[in-house]
């Protein structure tokens, strides 16, 4: 057993109870590797923003659980390097099961998701409460989730959205005793989030998706106040990487994201954490392409994977300074 406390890591709740009473919304940002991890903490460290360090299944498979808590670890001594102590999380993305939740608890998780969403009601609420029962024996906070979002990032996938039912959350908190609540109101796992069909083109001709059902957050608030509550799949597709990976032979269709001035203002309520991950991978891959296509002879990763962290750094401090509101958060 090891405790995220030994790491130097935090868990969510005092920081979410800042968020909610500050108005802005902690950046949950996944990572795979090395250098994703670097541009989070660099990023967050410039912006003295706090942050979650969201890992999921399969980034866990990819770089190995016990290396990803060494990478924690460092992530902690890394922003203290750079000269801020800034509070740091490590998170579950989507766990599906309670062996998984437990494992990473025991080795090191400050925080987990338990994703019962896809099954009936009682069942989510059974598997929720025993995810919580054990986490919070350690310490550890727990995010649970109501309603189901589309589209598909690594191990989840679901073709159609199920908005969160207001008439649920109290029942479902207090059942469960989970620590804050992801709900659906209109975002959308990956970089394609939406058909073209389901869109309206403004004057630029450029894809605008329907709007976040803010009319259901407000309800959900009123009905569990003060409640710390997370939006999963809300990157903002920023078209200028979707360009740059398409002219360096890329071929993403249709790909479009939330509007950012939706998730500012989503950051503003009890919406606490928010969750990007597409918007990382384009901006990578963009760098990345480009370089490729620029300089063909080139075979040092450091030469294209440093560009590509760099870009990502970039990103990140956009995101907690204009659009999540975290910038400032973590003196």
């Amino acid at each position: 057993m090891v405790s995220y406390k030994d790491l130097g890591l935090v868990n969510t709740r005092e920081m979410f109870a800042k968020a909610i009473k500050g108005g802005y919304a902690i950046p949950a940002f996944n990572f795979n590797n090395m250098e994703q991890m670097q541009a989070i903490i660099s990023a967050c460290v410039e912006t003295s923003s706090p942050v979650i360090l969201q890992v999921s299944s399969g980034a866990r498979k990819y770089a190995n659980q016990t290396l990803l808590r060494y990478m924690a670890q460092g992530a902690v001594e890394y922003a203290k390097e750079l000269g801020k102590n800034i509070p740091i999380v490590l998170h579950l993305d989507h766990g599906n099961s309670f062996e998984l939740c437990k494992s990473c608890i025991d080795m090191g998780f400050s925080s987990v998701m338990i994703d019962g969403s896809s099954l009936p009601y009682d069942e989510n609420v059974a598997l929720t409460k025993k995810v919580v029962d054990y986490a919070h024996q350690y310490d550890v906070t727990v995010e649970g989730e109501l309603g189901v979002l589309a589209g598909v990032e690594d191990e989840v996938a679901s073709e159609h959205s199920h908005y969160t039912d207001p008439a649920d959350v109290e029942d479902f908190v207090k059942k469960t005793g989970v620590d804050s609540l992801a709900i659906s109101i209109g975002t959308s796992h990956g970089a394609n989030k939406f058909k073209p069909e389901q869109c309206t083109r403004n004057a630029e001709g450029i894809l605008l998706p329907p709007p976040l059902r803010f009319d259901i957050l407000k309800e959900i608030e009123k009905r569990i106040p003060g409640f710390p509550i997370v939006l999963h799949g809300s990157s903002s597709v920023p078209q200028e990487y979707v360009k740059i990976i398409n002219t360096h032979g890329g071929a993403l269709k249709d790909a479009v994201g939330i509007p950012e001035e939706q998730l500012r203002e989503a950051a503003k309520s009890a919406v606490c954490k928010i969750n990007i991950d597409s918007d990382g991978r384009l901006a990578m891959t963009a760098a990345v392409r480009k370089i490729f296509v620029e300089n063909p002879a080139e075979f040092d990763p450091r030469k294209y994977l440093g560009p590509a962290r760099e870009e990502l750094k970039k990103l990140y401090m956009h995101k907690c300074i204009n659009v999540l509101g975290s910038a400032g958060k973590a003196e």
